[in-house]
């Protein structure tokens, strides 16, 4: 009897493990990042850049203006050093959507890949070099009749501050140039 008992708590302990371990594996992520290409910004100038996401199927997010103030808002903040600054984020607008749950009301959604832009700017007294700049997208991702607990996405991504200017210089015209009518 004792040789039964302690197979039994064994096999027990063996099932016990598998559903820890399932419980701890991470869940896959509902919303993705595209990595970027490093950032170039002048002293004293301002980048255009776009942080582009991408959803998994067959789930959505509210958009940054959700179309009600209970729902959360997808917004992206960022942690930055103090020679680069981020300005003028500029959300999509939302798909209007409507779902299995509430068909006759419309919700503000992204779905698929969306792009956040932005501009990236360095004062003119910005230090030369690469920084990296962390941020997080905070979103709650929804399926068609359930949502998933609110969750952050955090990204990172590299800015240089220095001369932006590629190839070889222009050329400057003179008082010899065959461009220059007196």
């Amino acid at each position: 009897m004792k040789k039964i008992n302690f197979a039994f708590l064994g096999f027990l302990l063996f099932l016990g493990s598998g559903v820890i371990a399932a419980q701890q594996a991470p869940p896959a992520e509902r919303v993705t990042f595209q990595p970027m290409h490093t950032v170039h910004v002048a002293p004293g100038k301002a980048t255009p850049v776009q942080f582009i996401f991408h959803i998994k199927p067959g789930l959505h997010i509210n958009s940054n203006k959700p179309s009600e103030p209970e729902l959360i808002p997808t917004v992206l903040h960022f942690s930055l050093p103090g020679d680069v600054v981020i300005g003028r984020v500029e959300y999509p607008q939302g798909q209007l959507t409507s779902f299995p749950f509430d068909p006759k009301q419309k919700l503000s959604v992204y779905s698929g890949d969306f792009a956040i832009k932005a501009r990236v700017l360095a004062p003119s007294s910005a230090a030369l070099g690469t920084y990296t700049i962390h941020a997080n997208l905070r979103y709650q991702a929804c399926a068609d009749n359930a949502c998933y607990p609110p969750k952050t996405l955090p990204l990172k991504f590299s800015v240089s501050v220095g001369n932006t200017r590629r190839g070889r210089p222009r050329a400057r015209p003179t008082k010899t140039s065959p461009h220059i009518h007196n």
